[in-house]
């Protein structure tokens, strides 16, 4: 069996543990042999991560939500020519924290109904979905104290409070039943371990 030329996101409220387990897929894949780039959103690509400044630091109400979304859309497609594509191209496995479903939930819903024109924009300069999504479950207020505990500059969105973490699991749900061909809902309230080897398991079940 083999997991070449595949692209898997991991989605997530923030403070889920979607990064970590992001990463440990990526070591565990590399140790059974598989050529894998781990890579995030917003950033990526050199281009990418100069925008992840402009949107992820400051005060939250620094950009209006539609200026947002061609900010992340700008980062996206740069990531999109100069990363995944690429190493698609090669055979290896993609394996990003965060895509366009971070999009449609943190600028499409959150700040305005505004889920249709981060649709229009991923059609138009992206065109890709992933093969596989993998939805790291939290609960809010727990995913919320995780994530302010890091105490790192990129709080911009933590800043916005426990109920747009609420809304933003509510909504990676539904998106996990839109998108129900791709997504798989793994429970992050756990042991690490446990969630890595869930992770692991339905990444190889999947895509065998």
């Amino acid at each position: 069996m083999t997991l070449s030329s595949t692209f898997i996101t991991f989605e997530g409220i923030d403070g889920s543990g979607k990064s970590t387990q992001a990463r440990r897929l990526a070591e565990t894949l590399q140790t059974e042999g598989h050529d894998v780039v781990l890579t995030r959103e917003p950033g990526g690509s050199p281009g990418a991560e100069q925008i992840r400044k402009l949107v992820l630091e400051g005060d939250p109400d620094r950009w209006s939500a539609e200026t947002e979304i061609l900010l992340f859309t700008a980062a996206r497609r740069d990531h999109l020519e100069r990363t995944i594509l690429p190493a698609l191209a090669k055979g290896q496995v993609v394996i990003c924290d965060r895509f366009a479903d971070s999009t449609r939930m943190y600028q499409g819903l959150s700040r305005g109904d505004l889920r249709k024109v981060v649709d229009q924009l991923h059609s138009l300069m992206i065109g890709r979905e992933p093969d596989l999504t993998i939805l790291i479950d939290m609960d809010p207020d727990t995913g919320l104290t995780r994530a302010l505990s890091r105490q790192g500059s990129e709080e911009r969105f933590e800043d916005f409070g426990p109920d747009l973490q609420r809304q933003m699991r509510a909504g990676f749900l539904a998106l996990a039943d839109e998108f129900s061909d791709r997504f798989r809902i793994i429970d992050g309230a756990r042991d690490m371990d446990a969630v890595a080897a869930d992770v692991h398991a339905t990444a190889l079940k999947a895509l065998s």
